[in-house]
């Protein structure tokens, strides 16, 4: 296959092209692009909707995924320098563990982008493209107590237990943090209780985002802590861990017989939680478009490869521990059986075949 017939098959979003060869060579140089993993489909899209993007625009993207690992990504991104992109947009595993490399970038001139994940601990990021993360964690923690109101209405305190996302991911803490500042006050007042005792990032972070560690760890706090007691509802941030949820409380009998299922959360609605939600499983979860994330991105890198300002809408929230990056945030859409095709399929992020 020649270079000419992989670009377009790029450019028409086949995930099995989106691997180390650049696109079509564009007039206005390339860009790199690092991925963390194609295990969520939701990295798939965004690198699918970038490369697209950044095509329209006149640059030509190489876009790189790590599966996760840390070196791995390092070494994708020093090599994206050696080759002379002209700008760096990176989705980082582990935002803590790329100083030196994004050190050299800035020394060769490479314009830095956060993608979704802010990178810490570097003087070196110029930008930051991502959605209202603290907003996030709120909408996950509101659905969570309107499920609860209206599936057991009669019941108080209500049993909840919390996950959270990978520690190594800055964004994990605003989507906690943002939830508890929700669930907090209720369980202070004595609406909620935590009968594992289980709080804070520091016990409840599930790293790497991992649906198999969020299973696990549910099975032994169910067996635990609710011989007695009923299960109402589970704080996830994410959807990966959500189906990792459901399949450890279906297996001890929720959601059969006179055991109702708890209401779970999510986020990026991924197919398989959207249908989920479809079938009355998972409660909810949130609808970040990667289309819009896209374009304020590549928006971002062509304002400032032009020499230009690009659009931020943020300049205090996000301290990396060096500097306070200026930022694009983006607004969250809670959806959840009221309103997944109106939102998912009205905007065609998804056709109603792949729902089906």
């Amino acid at each position: 296959m020649n270079l000419t017939r992989r670009g377009l098959m790029v450019l028409a979003g086949s995930a099995a092209t989106l691997s180390a060869m650049p696109l079509l060579a564009q007039d206005k140089g390339t860009i790199g692009i690092a991925m963390p993993t194609k295990s969520s489909s939701r990295w798939i899209s965004d690198g699918n909707s970038m490369v697209e993007a950044f095509a329209a625009a006149g640059y030509a993207a190489d876009l790189q995924y790590a599966e996760d690992d840390i070196p791995t990504q390092l070494n994708q991104i020093e090599n994206m320098i050696t080759s002379g992109v002209k700008a760096l947009v990176i989705a980082a595993i582990d935002g803590t563990t790329l100083s030196n490399a994004l050190e050299n970038a800035a020394a060769a001139g490479i314009k830095i982008i956060a993608y979704d994940r802010l990178i810490r601990d570097s003087g070196a990021v110029d930008y930051y493209a991502t959605f209202d993360n603290f907003k996030v964690g709120v909408q996950q923690a509101t659905s969570l107590v309107e499920g609860l109101r209206a599936r057991f209405p009669d019941v108080k305190p209500w049993n909840i237990e919390l996950f959270g996302g990978s520690p190594d991911d800055n964004n994990a803490f605003f989507f906690y943090n943002g939830a508890m500042s929700v669930l907090q006050p209720m369980i202070d007042a004595g609406d909620i209780a935590v009968p594992s005792g289980q709080m804070g990032m520091d016990v409840v972070g599930t790293l790497r985002w991992d649906g198999a560690v969020a299973q696990a760890r549910m099975d032994n706090l169910l067996s635990s802590n609710y011989g007695d007691k009923t299960l109402h509802g589970a704080l996830s941030p994410y959807d990966g861990l959500s189906i990792g949820i459901l399949s450890s409380v279906k297996g001890v009998g929720y959601g059969s017989g006179d055991l109702a299922m708890p209401i779970v959360t999510g986020q990026d609605c991924e197919i398989p939680s959207v249908k989920s939600i479809i079938a009355g499983e998972q409660y909810s979860s949130i609808f970040k478009d990667t289309r819009e994330l896209a374009r304020v991105t590549v928006g971002m890198v062509d304002a400032v490869l032009a020499g230009g300002e690009p659009e931020i809408n943020d300049t205090t929230t996000y301290d990396n521990g060096v500097k306070v990056v200026p930022s694009y945030l983006l607004e969250p859409t809670p959806v959840d059986a009221s309103n997944w095709e109106a939102v998912l399929v009205g905007s065609g992020y998804y056709t109603a075949d792949q729902l089906a």
